[in-house]
């Protein structure tokens, strides 16, 4: 006799658990992530109906071991294992070569603060420090006639992102840039998307191995996190156009972010993780920081 979706996933779940692992990086505990193991060893879509799924084949058991075993010693995150992630229900392919897609952004985007702010849809949108591509594909998805341009440091992260604009046939209308920064970036657009590397070296060195199992350059954002953030904000309003805004995830660093922008007042924006890990300027808020940078005091 097979043994159950539903058995395998409590079984799996008990595993993690006594691993000790960490989560985060698509899924928040250990019973969403050993349904998202099974499931994936089974080869069925993660909304399936758990009570009304096969049982497991011998080869999916063994396919499932494989896995979960490969989780806990090697401690490296689901979606590198699986080779697929999900953002807003939206799937990714995902490996070692960019983050895990979680932005917070992406709840923003859905939300549709966005559009609301703007007061229309964007015809142009930046995602600078795009990663794996999943904010700028969300993008395209939300605003069929946007057109989308996906900025990185790394072009490992842009093959990544490559593969997710062919993934979701939005190639056309996404333009994957590789630049440091603003560097090779000189066009203004209407709304600007920015989840940049932004973890504090204290929280950098208390990280848990699966998420240093990530890029480096997608995390660490210097002593007080605001490596990138500085130079990024002292530009981006002139990459603004009339009446548009950019929209910044800083995770658990608004202290660090407070301390080195103190005039700044943006406005916080409310997610599953509060209302102090996202923030959004307007242009006429991002062209004060032109001549006041955010120089440590």
């Amino acid at each position: 006799m097979g043994l159950s979706i539903a058995d395998a996933v409590t079984q799996v779940a008990q595993r993690l658990d006594a691993a000790r692992l960490s989560f985060g990086q698509g899924t928040l505990n250990a019973f969403d992530e050993a349904a998202w193991l099974v499931l994936w060893a089974a080869g069925l879509a993660l909304d399936c109906d758990l009570d009304q799924a096969p049982d497991l084949s011998p080869e999916q058991q063994r396919r499932l071991d494989e896995v979960v075993q490969r989780r806990i010693e090697q401690r490296l995150p689901t979606a590198y294992l699986t080779g697929e992630a999900w953002l807003q229900g939206v799937p990714f392919h995902i490996d070692p070569r960019s983050i895990v897609p979680r932005s917070l952004i992406a709840e923003v985007l859905a939300s549709g603060w966005m559009d609301d702010a703007l007061g229309r849809e964007p015809h142009t949108v930046l995602d600078m420090c795009c990663g794996n591509g999943s904010l700028a594909v969300l993008s395209a998805l939300a605003w069929p006639h946007a057109h989308i341009v996906g900025a990185d440091v790394s072009q490992d992260a842009l093959a990544v992102a490559r593969l997710n604009g062919q993934r979701h046939q939005v190639t056309q209308r996404i333009a994957w840039l590789h630049s440091n920064g603003w560097e090779q970036v000189a066009a203004s657009f209407d709304l600007v998307l920015c989840n940049p590397p932004y973890v504090a070296d204290v929280r950098m060195n208390a990280l848990p191995q699966e998420f240093l199992a990530e890029p480096d350059v997608s995390l660490r954002g210097g002593e007080d996190g605001m490596d990138f953030i500085r130079p990024f904000l002292s530009q981006v309003g002139s990459h603004l156009n009339d009446g548009g805004w950019v929209v910044l995830e800083i995770g658990h660093e608004r202290e660090g972010f407070e301390r080195a922008f103190p005039s700044l007042s943006p406005l916080w924006l409310g997610t599953s993780a509060g209302e102090d890990a996202v923030l959004a300027l307007s242009k006429a808020q991002a062209l004060s920081l032109a001549t006041a940078s955010g120089a440590r005091p």
